[in-house]
């Protein structure tokens, strides 16, 4: 139906059924929070200047070409409107009705087709549609949009609709080049006319766009994108002040990645990491921390995609151009291509992290300092980037000096001819660790044990299990594949039968306390030891799991070696014949030393009722006299 009013005429027309539907389900269905309509109409805006600003550099016969490229918002609480003009490049009548009235750019009757297919219940194929204005009818009850074409000769031109069932075209007078979009809100939409919500809104989701924002004439952005720019152009400065904005932090960051490319999509990003990890203070766990943007427009605050959840730490934005710039925004639903994206940013941070260990040991340390645990749990979760994450990870050895960390490649490059193993071994200090009995077969043979004091340690080398093909072994573990000694430990040792007969005695005091009692060819100073015979469960892990069960008699599959050559072994060999009684004391204190020296002891009680008989017996004089 048309209606002349003097030389103008309007023209209403029907929506196509198919932006009926479209209409329906993002108003109804397709937004969680209303206030994104104002990213929609804001990323349009700049999208209508960009194009502008390209073909004015090609086109010099355009309407209005000392107009500042800008957006501006106009606010009217008592009318209850909001009205965003752009000075970009425009519409004719012709294409208001193809881009707003039909389907024939948007890519929406694929969607609907998909839609139909999938009987309207995926909802993830929104994502893949440009349908962004119509986010705007979520607030509005009418809206106006006013467009004067870049083309010197085009006539201004006017589209109103309310959204149900039809549109009304017109021609307008005396328009600058551009479009304006005039919402009268909804009555439970008024919020929206209010000058501090809508500030709220562009800075949370709009800040970087490049062009200005005005609302109600003050400017909003004020914080420049500087991921976009050339990184050589940047000083220390700018990216300081970038990431105390975009961190809400009040210091300088540790480390900064600036980088960009082209396959496998294009990507812009600028990620830090900050100085301190104050989950490891025991504060709530850390939410991530990287913003995902499309051509400067927030697509995700905190993003869950983009980064690994233990990269959560990491601050900053991803930007890529292939994410689409419409509804994916809200629904993130494109797993493929967020794949790809987290793969893509995931190396080369990871790249940057073994670039810089190997630049600046120093500082590097002072990463793991605070951010070491998440690298673990990435070894220990994330089987795809675990050879990559072996490569960060830091500990002491026996070989380093005090509170200096080494890589496992620094330890394979030291390992020994014929060397297949990688040693390690938990325990809560250096201190502790160097006094126990695990380390002196490997001093003995002078190879190298890397040294783990945090619990969580054991898990990770554990589901490492290699390194460049040398396999991780608990020093803890029984039946070790270890070189033969050069020469005999000092000290004469029981003789094989009197060694057969002992371990058997032992056997049976113990009881199901261990699995076997043997001859240890490890030992050299220590009387006895505490072996795993689970390959996979050291003594960490179990108290680990002795205090995630509460079960402090769990400790799993046991072993004890004893040192024939040790005095108070081949003293308890004599006792047994003299006085079997007492001897049992010291066999079972014996076998709770060595349960301590593995850090299993969680029960003291009978050992020290049994130390207190040890003691009276030995200060009444009991004892026999020690065997010539």
């Amino acid at each position: 139906m048309s209606v002349s009013t003097g030389e103008n005429t309007y023209e209403t027309r029907e929506f196509q059924a198919e932006v009926k539907q479209i209409l329906d389900i993002v108003v109804n269905s397709l937004y969680t929070d209303r206030e994104i309509f104002l990213r929609e109409l804001i990323s349009n805006a700049a999208d209508a200047l960009e194009k502008f600003r390209y073909e004015n550099l090609t086109n010099k016969n355009v309407k209005d070409g000392e107009l500042p490229l800008e957006i501006t918002i106009e606010l009217d609480d008592k009318e209850h409107t909001l009205t965003i003009t752009d000075t970009g490049i425009g519409m004719t009548r012709e294409e208001l009705i193809e881009n707003l009235g039909t389907i024939a750019h948007s890519g929406s009757k694929a969607f609907i087709r998909q839609m139909a297919e999938a009987n309207q219940k995926d909802l993830n194929l929104i994502g893949q549609f440009g349908v962004g204005f119509y986010a705007a009818f979520m607030v509005a009850k009418k809206i106006r949009v006013l467009s004067r074409s870049y083309q010197p000769e085009a006539a201004g031109c006017e589209w109103v609709s309310d959204g149900i069932g039809n549109y009304t075209v017109g021609a307008a007078t005396d328009l600058p080049r551009g479009t304006k979009i005039i919402l009268e809100l909804k009555d439970d939409a008024h919020e929206f006319a209010g000058v501090e919500v809508i500030k709220r809104i562009i800075k949370q989701y709009s800040s970087f766009v490049s062009f200005t924002i005005r609302v109600n004439g003050e400017q909003i952005n004020t914080v420049q994108a500087i991921w976009t720019r050339n990184k050589n152009e940047i000083k220390e400065e700018e990216y300081n002040e970038f990431y105390k904005f975009i961190a809400n932090a009040y210091d300088e960051p540790l480390y900064r990645l600036h980088f960009s490319a082209d396959a496998p999509l294009a990507i812009n990003a600028l990620l830090f990491v900050p100085k301190q990890n104050f989950e490891r203070y025991g504060f709530s766990r850390t939410e991530p921390g990287v913003n995902l943007y499309c051509r400067k427009i927030l697509i995700q605050q905190q993003a869950e995609g983009i980064l690994p959840e233990w990269l959560r730490f990491v601050k900053g934005v991803v930007d890529s151009e292939d994410i689409p710039l419409n509804i994916s925004r809200e629904t993130m639903q494109d797993s493929t291509l967020m794949s790809r994206l987290r793969r893509a940013v995931t190396g080369r941070f990871l790249r940057f992290l073994n670039e810089q260990a190997k630049a600046d040991p120093d500082k590097y340390e002072e990463f793991w300092k605070q951010f070491g645990f998440f690298i673990k749990e990435g070894v220990s979760s994330d089987y795809t980037y675990r050879d990559e994450l072996a490569k960060l990870l830091r500990f002491e050895s026996s070989k380093s000096e005090p509170g200096k960390l080494i890589s496992l490649a620094d330890y394979t490059q030291r390992m020994k001819e014929g060397q297949k193993d990688i040693y390690y071994i938990n325990g809560p200090t250096r201190e502790i660790i160097e006094a126990g009995p695990y380390l002196e077969v490997f001093r003995a043979r002078d190879l190298e044990v890397i040294y783990t004091h945090e619990p969580v340690d054991d898990f990770v080398l554990s589901n490492l299990m290699d390194y460049e093909e040398k396999k991780l072994v608990s020093a803890d573990q029984a039946g070790l594949d270890l070189p033969a000694l050069d020469e005999k430990p000092d000290g004469e040792q029981l003789d094989h039968e009197t060694v057969q007969s002992l371990t058997g005695w032992l056997k049976e005091i113990l009881g199901n306390k261990v699995t076997e009692v043997k001859e240890s060819t490890r030992l050299i100073n220590s009387p006895a030891v505490i072996l795993n015979q689970d390959g996979m469960m050291t003594s960490s892990m179990q108290r680990v799991m002795q205090a995630v069960n509460k079960d402090l008699g769990a400790i799993g599959r046991k072993m004890l070696e004893i040192n024939p050559r040790h005095e108070l072994i081949k003293r308890l060999a004599a006792l047994r014949e003299k006085d079997e009684k007492f001897a049992r004391l010291a066999a079972e204190q014996i076998y709770d030393n060595a349960l301590i020296s593995a850090g299993l002891m969680t029960d003291p009680r009978d050992m020290v009722n049994r130390m207190y008989d040890i003691l009276e017996r030995a200060l009444a004089g009991d004892t026999p006299p020690t065997p010539e």
